[in-house]
């Protein structure tokens, strides 16, 4: 099996093929990448709804909640660190920005919702870091809307591998949040739980400054 820098596994991901993390304690994560490079499901529709613009969507991939949103006429940019999907993402229509949300972000302070969704708030391995600095570009009130795993069972800080069809990439860290342990992280981070639901076997909340 190759190895790979993160970005370049992710890359190929994008592609197609069975992928999954795998984390030091020796458990694998599916990751549905299937879900990311199409269209936006009925469940990510219904929560789209609720975002009100302009949205930030942060680990946006190939830009299918910024395409559905642009559908909608509702205002959204993305932001993500992957060429790749970057690339994919602009050939759809997609306004996305290859951008860390930890950098310059654009709007910083009147966006009036920000997307964490498929599993994006496990970026960088600190969930309450990543809460902290995303409210920090919203404008006040404005909402962030998070998709976690149901159940509980967090794994903070870990570092994880992407693993595919003969390919694994270098650790990166990324943490895995379950929906019990979201209002506590939450809090950290000066944020409270307003509102939580589940569709399509999916965990998803709206978080919103206290």
């Amino acid at each position: 099996m190759s190895a790979s820098s993160p970005a370049a596994a992710f890359g190929q991901a994008l592609g197609g093929g069975r992928w999954h993390l795998s984390l030091e304690c020796g458990a694998r994560v599916a990751v549905p990448f299937e879900r990311f490079t199409g269209d936006a499901t009925p469940a990510d529709a219904r929560l789209l709804a609720r975002a009100l613009g302009p949205v930030l969507d942060v680990g946006c991939g190939p830009g299918r909640h910024v395409h559905h949103l642009a559908r909608q006429g509702v205002m959204s940019t993305g932001i993500d660190i992957s060429r790749d999907a970057v690339r994919l993402a602009r050939q759809r229509g997609a306004a996305v920005l290859l951008r860390s949300v930890f950098d310059d972000v654009p709007g910083t302070g009147a966006w009036g919702t920000a997307l964490l969704l498929d599993g994006n708030i496990g970026i960088g391995g600190d969930p309450a870091r990543l809460l902290r600095r995303v409210d920090a570009l919203l404008a006040p009130g404005a909402e962030i809307l998070v998709e976690c795993a149901e159940g509980s069972g967090s794994v903070p800080g870990a570092l994880v591998r992407l693993e595919g069809p003969d390919v694994v990439s270098a650790p990166f860290p990324w943490a895995l949040v379950g929906a019990a342990e979201l209002p506590g992280i939450a809090a950290e981070a000066g944020l409270e739980v307003i509102d939580e639901w589940s569709d399509e076997g999916r965990a998803f909340a709206a978080l919103t400054a206290v």
